[in-house]
Order: C-alpha cells, then sequence, then structure tokens
C-alpha cells in the first residue's frame, strides 16, 4: 500500500485489471499528494498483494469492493473520496452501498454497467478478450497493456500483467454472468453523490457515448470530461490536464458545493 500522507480528505485509488497501484504514481508525485491523502493499494492477486486464498469469494466485483472497504476500515478511515480506473471504477461503484462515508466519486476508463450487460459500455466484449483471460503469453501481454495503457508499454505494467493471478480476470467474468454485483448503471443513476467522469477521447476500449447517455443523478459539471489525445489511462498521458480537473473536483468537495 501507498500512502502519501497528505493533510486534506483521503482519496482512495483503485486500479485496473491486471494492474497495480504504481499506475497512479503522477498524481503521487503531483501537489494532490501534499494536499490530500492519496492512498493506492494493491487489489488481491495483483502487484505485491497476495493472490485471493478463497478466488470464488474475492474475485468478483462485490468480494474486491469488500477488501477496499476492509483497507479503509483497517486506517480507521470514516469518510474518503474514491477514484477507480477501469476495473477498478466498477469495484468503486459497487462500493456505493458497502461505505457509508464516500464523499465523491471518480470514474475513469469506466462505463457504469447494467447487470449482464457488459459488452454495451465497451467496443468489445472485454469478457471476450484478454481482460477475461486466465492465461496470456507474451505476445497477448504486450498487446493487452498497450490497449489498457498505450505505447510504449511501461515495462513496470507488463510485469503487473504477467504477474497478476488469471483466476482474477477468469472469475471477474464468471461472477458478472452469475449475476453477482449491484446493477451498476441503475447505482449512479439513482446516487446522490458527486460523481465526476473523466476519460480520454482516444480510449480504445469504451464507448463514450454510451457514458453520455447514463443519467447519472449528480454528475459533476453536468457532462462528462474528456481529455484530447488521451486513451484508456487518462490520468497517466494526460495526467497534465487530469491532476488540474481532479483537484477542481476534491477542492469543490471540500466546500460542500453541489452539481
Amino acid at each position: 500500500m501507498e500512502d502519501s500522507g497528505g493533510g486534506g480528505r483521503p482519496l482512495l485509488l483503485i486500479h485496473g485489471n491486471s494492474s497495480c497501484r504504481q499506475v497512479f504514481a503522477r498524481q503521487f508525485q503531483s501537489d494532490l499528494a501534499a494536499r490530500y491523502r492519496l492512498i493506492a493499494f494493491d487489489l488481491p492477486g495483483h502487484g505485491a498483494s497476495d493472490d485471493a486464498p478463497d478466488p470464488f469469494r474475492t474475485y468478483s466485483l462485490p468480494g474486491l469492493a469488500d477488501c477496499a472497504v476492509e483497507i479503509l476500515e483497517r486506517l480507521q478511515i470514516s469518510e474518503a473520496v474514491v477514484l477507480g480506473w477501469s476495473l477498478g471504477g466498477h469495484v468503486a461503484i459497487e462500493m456505493l452501498s458497502r461505505f457509508k462515508g464516500m464523499k465523491g466519486l471518480i470514474l475513469t476508463g469506466t462505463p457504469p454497467i447494467r447487470r449482464g450487460g457488459f459488452a454495451e459500455g465497451f467496443v468489445s466484449a472485454p469478457a471476450d478478450g484478454f481482460a477475461g483471460r486466465r492465461h496470456l503469453s507474451e505476445a497477448e501481454v504486450e498487446t493487452f497493456a498497450g490497449l489498457m495503457f498505450g505505447t510504449p508499454v511501461e515495462p513496470f505494467l507488463r510485469e503487473a500483467i504477467s504477474r497478476a493471478d488469471g483466476r482474477c480476470r477468469q472469475g471477474l467474468f464468471e461472477a458478472a454472468r452469475a449475476g453477482l454485483g449491484v446493477d451498476q448503471r441503475l447505482a449512479v443513476e439513482g446516487s446522490a453523490l458527486p460523481i465526476a467522469v473523466i476519460n480520454g477521447e482516444a480510449d480504445p476500449l469504451i464507448r463514450l457515448a454510451y457514458l453520455d447517455g447514463v443519467a447519472y443523478a449528480n454528475l459533476w459539471d453536468g457532462r462528462c470530461h474528456r481529455l484530447d489525445g488521451a486513451g484508456h489511462a487518462a490520468f497517466w498521458h494526460a495526467a497534465g490536464a487530469f491532476n488540474p480537473l481532479l483537484s477542481r473536483f476534491l477542492a469543490e468537495l471540500e466546500r460542500g458545493r453541489q452539481v
């Protein structure tokens, strides 16, 4: 786990499928780390975290959400803002009903999907691609990393994908097909919590038009933000544009402003 120790409100950052907490390095290296308490951790089966002893229980959106809530409880954090990237955003949406102290939500690279409707928010069904595959060859790792993070592929991300427990990739979609987890579209359309949606306008994996059609109950700035030239990991390749938006959202939350 990484904790910036900043003096402001805690911000929990949750990484994507087969990734690791280091993806948020450009947030930890910014002035956000001093102004807010940034916290990032490796999901079970990822990075420095152990593989799940009970994959069936843990490798699902509810299971990963429970892990994130447990992290906050262990840190004795009762209120926090949550930022989720890709899979991390789906986990964060699942937390809405589990963590009553959530004060704001930032989604990036995450289409809120209906129960059983993964395909509609994505360019192609993720369960049929690398995201749902238990075993990946070296070439597949390279391609997956490029789609997730852009090129050139960062070595740490290639290593993170190779390290990730493939049972998690497989289990996530098996759990979704079994009906585990909330209807995420209904969750964000029914939540009064301020939600910021920030994506790369060149994201190769998600359907941005789908996001525009979601009737968020409390969408920050009244629109989904798109960052020019950025792909699926907008917070990395467009950190210079992403971080100021994140900072403004957090500052407005501090002032108690509602959309």
